[in-house]
């Protein structure tokens, strides 16, 4: 059986996840951004092996959750789950002076990858909204720019598959890929949305634990199980490239070789 983490786990997707791998057996541990969501936690996923805290709007507390979390590895799997949503009407700056967005959803997991000892696998959540992504890599912030919330929720998406596409071309022995879980009914899909979170976890626990070849891949962009071409920007190494070194500017964090 796998030991892996799970950020993000406190609801939704997130929480499906890691509860449907601790029910297989697999060693979870689960992540919330505070003690409140650490307990509502621990009291969805009772077969969890841990719980680390640690709020990913702040780069000091996402170096500490880091520390935490690779103390109770190492791992044979790291799910990059959490992520927020893009309904705001301005910009909001976290305490670090980001927009928040790009620090949840991209930032974070890129801290995580950097500080974490590698795993053998890292998938990436992603959503089918990539495809809509502009790689302004000159504008990571939006303080040029008139503000889009769904704009820069499209983006951060993308920027997840060339993170993703990126450790898989630097690190060759671990798997690394994206996965867009669908449309899902959870807090942040929202009443409206088409499907039900059994299939919104399904490819992630494929692509952690099966020993199939289609899931020994690497650099690929899935969705329930199948491989689907993403945003044509995604495969461009110059632009991966260009998002790492924003990335270990922004946070003072480099991705080891």
């Amino acid at each position: 059986m796998a030991t892996i983490l799970v950020t993000g786990s406190s609801d939704g997707i997130g929480r499906q996840t890691a509860d449907t791998l601790a029910a297989q057996g697999h060693r979870v541990v689960l992540h919330a951004r505070n003690e409140e969501r650490a307990a509502q936690a621990r009291a969805a996923v009772p077969r969890a092996a841990a719980v680390v805290r640690g709020d990913l709007t702040s780069l000091a507390e996402t170096r500490e959750l880091a520390d935490r979390a690779a103390a109770l590895g190492p791992y044979d799997v790291v799910i990059h789950n959490a992520g927020v949503g893009g309904g705001q009407d301005a910009p909001v700056r976290t305490g670090d002076g980001l927009e928040r967005i790009f620090q949840v959803n991209v930032l974070a997991p890129y801290v995580l990858t950097a500080l974490i000892p590698w795993p053998s696998r890292l998938v990436y959540l992603t959503s089918g909204l990539e495809s809509g992504g502009v790689p302004r890599l000159d504008d990571l912030q939006w303080r040029e720019r008139d503000w889009h919330g769904m704009q820069a929720y499209s983006d951060s998406k993308l920027y997840d598959v060339l993170l993703a596409f990126a450790v898989a071309r630097r690190r060759p022995q671990t798997l690394s890929n994206a996965v867009d879980p669908g449309w899902i009914r959870t807090r942040m899909g929202g009443p409206g949305a088409t499907d039900e979170l059994p299939a919104g976890a399904e490819t992630q626990i494929w692509l952690a634990t099966a020993d199939e070849p289609a899931a020994r891949v690497s650099g690929r962009y899935f969705k329930r199980r199948r491989e689907l071409r993403a945003n044509p920007a995604a495969y461009r190494e110059d632009l991966q490239e260009e998002l790492l070194a924003a990335c270990a500017e922004l946070s003072g964090v480099k991705l080891p070789g």
